[in-house]
């Protein structure tokens, strides 16, 4: 219940970016003035000419997108000591945690995690933690069942002693009790336990290893299943039960493991969080819902009060803040970036931007939401509207009628079309679109398991909104943003959770192949995006997703199709090498001294920015490297992926990103090493590699035995050099050992591909 006369929760701070507007401006006239030029002066050069002509005005559209995201910045500043005069009941918040694969995803790591959401500052009767399990592996069940027992233990000891980091690995292993500590804290010091039950953790393996897994009970939903087909299994590790001797000692923890069958779609992350949605919404029902990735441990204890100050704002001047999005951080992350996937500069410039527009991408995890957005209800109860007159969604129908705290509008049938045949959550769902902030739950929560079993079956979805208006969407890898477009698109506005100490700290892909899944993932997703039937641009026109927004959102949803572009790009200089022609003005030309100047501005201008953020040259070439690296590889493959997806010759494939369990002074080798394996994401890179290689030799080649002043000049020698630096990994890759050397097939079929530019280029220089 908010009080009135209430001191701010947050406020709203313009940051002064002139100076950043200017370099902004300043780089896009460079590349415009060397459009004009190339554009002026096409018809006395070749197809080069044509071909540069063509990338660099893709170049100038993604800097002209890059200007737009950074142009108005803004920032929030949240105080939650002022919560408790604002809000004397504080709305309660469904946690969920999502993991898939023990082998990919270490199951202390989820452990981990859901310890350190567990103890968050936070009301304990407010808070319900689900732990999704989409692989229904009883080693996942075992860890959880294991931790119980720690949990109560290291809850009541976090909130006592007020433990800033509490994951517990992190805690332990950085953490030590010092002379002055008080007694109660060397006697409540939980390390050994926390030892012991990593031990017991780590020592199982298979469902075979675990103690009395036949003749245990709790084991008995896992006998002879299938990670990819068996049943419902949904249990309850701990129930914070009223009146009970154990009351407040931790929230609620419940295991599920949605159902699953061969011959039904599951949709990746998208299925299991609309699975955790419905099971949450007949158990607990919270208001709100966080959401985190298994290896993305809560850092900030605060990090939800926090949230809070942003979403409920002001009670007389209401809030349209749909979800609070953290960025994403990353615990013990890599020296200098070495993997180029740390995004943060991305993140520190481009965030508060947008922050500025309608406000951040949900980014799939450290987020916390409104369950009714959720639901798809747009915000103060507004409607879309078209040119000439007004739609209403089904939703639409269903919130008037939640408006009126009745269902009489609607008939039963008209309401299962939109959440499904239980009778239990559609009566859950009305009360959060009616924004009744008690719902009334029966306080024992194993009275509701048959029905979390029967609205997490892999049925239940069929001929109902779920996936398209309400829940997360389906239709792409990326469902985090197709979700945050509808969210947007129904007129929502999103802020940036950006705290000191950082909000959720995760754990970034270590090695090439994992950076590189990673990023191909994306790039599929993101392409699907942009050539659906959900593409932005169509609610720019029809709903209220703003224009600058839009062009926001294309950033990302144009990763794909950018890696053609630029791997034309960095065959240019190769081809002109080869070909002893041109793609560069001369030395004499006016046109030299504005690339030229556009080169040097722009590595200085994105140097200087990775030193406002406290970063290091190195990092800074690092990133710089490993795009173009993404882009010949993952995002490529990621590209074709998607054309063969709509010709119909193959669907795409998800593929989980390996968590790395590194912990300090363990690691042999050098983690910051590029890796290679035998995956086709390779072949492209090595290709590049190898045909400025070959083209530099020529080039050196022809200049030391000619005196011809025709040909490439010095610019196709410095952009072909600058590629092999930047492939410098993939040259001593061809000489390396193991992980570090390039397999000998993937050498082949870039072979095969450099055959085939060769011949290209022959029938060219034909021509």
């Amino acid at each position: 219940m908010a009080k009135s006369h209430a001191l701010p929760l947050n406020e709203r701070v313009c940051v002064n970016n002139t100076l950043q507007r200017l370099s902004d401006v300043v780089i896009l006239s460079l590349l415009l003035s060397l459009l004009a030029y190339r554009l002026a002066s096409l018809h006395r050069h070749g197809t080069t000419w044509l071909v540069a002509f063509v990338c660099e005005s893709w170049f100038a559209f993604i800097w002209f997108l890059y200007l737009n995201a950074r142009w108005n910045r803004i920032v929030y500043r949240s105080h939650p000591q002022h919560l408790a005069n604002t809000y004397g009941d504080l709305p309660a918040v469904d946690m969920f945690v999502t993991t898939a694969d023990p082998t990919l995803e270490p199951p202390i790591i989820t452990v981990d995690t859901v310890l350190s959401l567990l103890a968050v500052d936070y009301p304990v009767h407010k808070l319900a933690c689900y732990v999704s399990d989409d692989g229904a592996s009883p080693v996942t069940f075992f860890s959880f069942s294991e931790s119980v027992e720690f949990a109560k233990l290291w809850v009541p000891f976090c909130k006592k002693h007020g433990v800033r980091v509490r994951a517990p690995s992190v805690y332990f292993s950085s953490t030590e009790p010092q002379l002055n500590s008080s007694a109660d804290f060397i006697q409540e010091w939980r390390h050994n336990e926390y030892e012991e039950l990593s031990r017991r953790v780590a020592s199982v393996n298979n469902e075979d290893q675990i103690p009395n897994y036949h003749s245990n009970d709790e084991f008995k939903d896992f006998f002879k299943i299938e990670s990819k087909n068996h049943p419902t299994i949904v249990k309850i590790l701990w129930e914070n039960k009223k009146g009970s001797e154990q009351e407040g000692i931790m929230p609620h923890l419940i295991y599920v493991a949605r159902e699953k069958r061969p011959q039904h779609p599951h949709h990746y992350k998208a299925g299991a969080m609309n699975v955790l949605t419905r099971v949450s919404g007949v158990m607990t029902n919270a208001p709100f819902v966080l959401n985190v990735d298994c290896d993305m441990f809560a850092n900030n204890p605060q990090v939800i009060l926090h949230a809070m100050c942003l979403l409920l704002g002001s009670p007389d001047e209401g809030n349209n803040n749909a979800f609070a999005q953290a960025p994403q951080q990353f615990h013990r992350a890599l020296k200098d970036d070495p993997f180029g996937n740390q995004l943060v500069v991305l993140q520190q410039s481009l965030v508060p931007g947008i922050q500025g527009i309608q406000g951040p991408f949900y980014a799939g995890t450290g987020c916390l939401q409104r369950r009714k957005v959720i639901y798809g209800v747009p915000p103060n109860g507004s409607r879309f509207k078209k040119k000439g007159g007004k739609f209403f969604s089904r939703l639409q129908l269903l919130e008037c009628s939640s408006k009126d705290n009745s269902t009489e509008m609607l008939s039963r049938e008209e309401l299962q079309l939109f959440y499904g045949t239980s009778m239990e959550f559609m009566h859950s769902a009305v009360q959060i679109t009616a924004g009744i902030s008690s719902p009334g739950l029966p306080s024992d929560l194993s009275s509701r398991v048959a029905v979390a079993e029967m609205v997490a079956s892999c049925s239940y979805e069929f001929n109902t909104a779920w996936g398209d208006e309400i829940g997360w969407v389906y239709g792409s890898m990326t469902e985090d943003i197709l979700t945050s477009l509808r969210c947007h698109s129904m007129g929502w506005r999103t802020v940036a959770l950006m705290l000191d100490p950082p909000a959720f700290l995760g754990s970034a892909p270590v090695g090439g192949p994992a950076s590189l899944t990673q990023h191909k993932r994306w790039a599929t997703g993101l392409l699907e995006i942009l050539v659906s039937k959900k593409n932005p641009v169509v609610s720019v026109i029809t709903k209220e997703l703003m224009l600058r927004q839009y062009l926001a959102y294309l950033i990302l949803l144009v990763w794909a199709v950018r890696s053609i572009v630029e791997v034309c790009y960095a065959l240019l200089p190769a081809y002109c090498l080869l070909s002893n022609s041109t793609f560069l003005p001369n030395t004499s030309e006016v046109g030299f001294v504005v690339a030229l100047a556009l080169f040097v501005t722009y590595n200085i201008y994105t140097l200087v920015e990775y030193f406002r953020y406290g970063l290091s040259v190195r990092a800074w070439w690092n990133n710089q490297r490993m795009q173009r690296i993404y882009s010949s590889t993952a995002w490529l493959l990621g590209f074709f992926s998607v054309v063969l997806k709509l010709l119909g010759i193959s669907d795409t494939v998800f593929e989980i990103t390996q968590k790395e369990q590194r912990r300090p002074g363990k690691d042999v080798d050098d983690p910051g090493r590029f890796t290679f394996d035998s995956s086709p994401a390779f072949v492209p890179g090595t290709a590049v590699m190898l045909v400025n290689l070959w083209a530099f030799a020529v080039g050196l080649l022809r200049v030391l035995s000619t005196t011809d002043a025709e040909g490439p000049g010095i610019g196709e020698f410095v952009c072909s050099g600058w590629i092999l630096l930047c492939f410098w990994s993939f040259l001593k890759g061809l000489v390396g050992r193991g992980r570090h050397g390039i397999p000998w097939p993937v050498i082949g079929k870039a072979m095969v591909m450099v055959c085939l530019f060769l011949a290209v280029l022959q029938n060219c220089m034909k021509l």
